[in-house]
């Protein structure tokens, strides 16, 4: 029986698994003195399907659940980071056993769309990510100088957090400064607008008690991250024309004392050669 077959009649005929499965998990535990390896796959939900030079690369759901459950059952793995339905998904098939997870609160603003910056809050909310037994929530949080929409969306993240706060949950903030470019929204990835995204995203909220930051490699990273007392994960972008060199940069990141870790998608789920267990236990070697 194919995964999709097997979850289809969970969800037609059993919903009510879906929540049992949730709250039976064992959870996963935050390791002390020991760098976080984390699975992601929010990015469908933005219609963003495309890893490397396939843009359609996760558009069969079978095979990125597969692909999931290969990198979860990786050792040094610890978690995972996804919206409601992957969550789900993984949950029912046992893949999240023993894992910290964390759920995507944003995805409103759709890749491509002439309201991409509008990037309210649709998808986890706190109420839901404490009901779910997960250990956070995530939100994108993408700040456009000459874009109205940034206004509104600073201001439910920082909602969020004071919500995720209240719970005594982590947020996790992905912050970029943006702009528009051609018709398209381009992330700056210098290492001055990432200092000043770190600087915007940390002050959010009544309270920066239980943020993380979720931050881009870049350039210069010990200047960067010389900007935050923030813990920290490296997030791991688009698959990287020379996993080498994207490998080297995470190593020279992770040394730094703010950074608690890896937050990799794309990168580990669609590597060039296919090789999902070697591309995470590749990854995980650095940790």
């Amino acid at each position: 029986m194919s995964l999709i077959e097997k979850l289809t009649e969970i969800r037609a005929y059993e919903p009510e698994r879906i929540e049992e499965a949730l709250v039976a998990r064992r959870p996963g535990e935050l390791p002390r003195g020991e760098n976080l390896m984390i699975i992601a796959c929010d990015h469908p939900a933005r219609g963003a399907l495309g890893a490397g030079d396939d843009p359609m690369a996760m558009a069969s759901r079978e095979v990125t659940l597969e692909r999931c459950v290969e990198a979860l059952s990786r050792p040094g793995v610890h978690g995972f980071l996804g919206t409601a339905d992957m969550i789900e998904d993984l949950a029912l098939l046992g893949a999240l056993e023993g894992k910290l997870v964390w759920g995507s609160m944003n995805r409103t603003g759709l890749q491509g769309a002439a309201f991409e910056m509008d990037d309210r809050f649709n998808c986890y909310d706190a109420a839901g990510i404490a009901k779910a037994k997960l250990d956070g929530g995530k939100m994108l949080t993408r700040i456009n100088y000459a874009d109205v929409a940034t206004a509104p969306t600073l201001e439910a993240t920082a909602k969020a957090v004071n919500e995720l706060a209240d719970h005594k949950l982590q947020a996790m903030v992905e912050p970029f400064i943006s702009e528009w470019k051609d018709g398209r929204i381009v992330n700056d990835l210098s290492p001055d607008a990432v200092i000043k995204s770190i600087a915007i995203a940390s002050g959010l909220a009544k309270t920066s008690a239980y943020t993380w930051l979720k931050l881009p490699c870049v350039d210069e990273m010990e200047r960067v991250m010389d900007s935050t007392t923030l813990p920290s994960l490296i997030l791991g972008g688009e698959v990287p024309d020379d996993p080498d060199r994207a490998l080297e940069g995470w190593a020279a990141a992770l040394a730094l004392p703010n950074v608690k870790g890896l937050v990799i998608g794309r990168s580990l789920l669609f590597p060039p050669d296919g090789d999902v267990s070697r591309a995470v236990d590749n990854a995980v070697s650095l940790l």
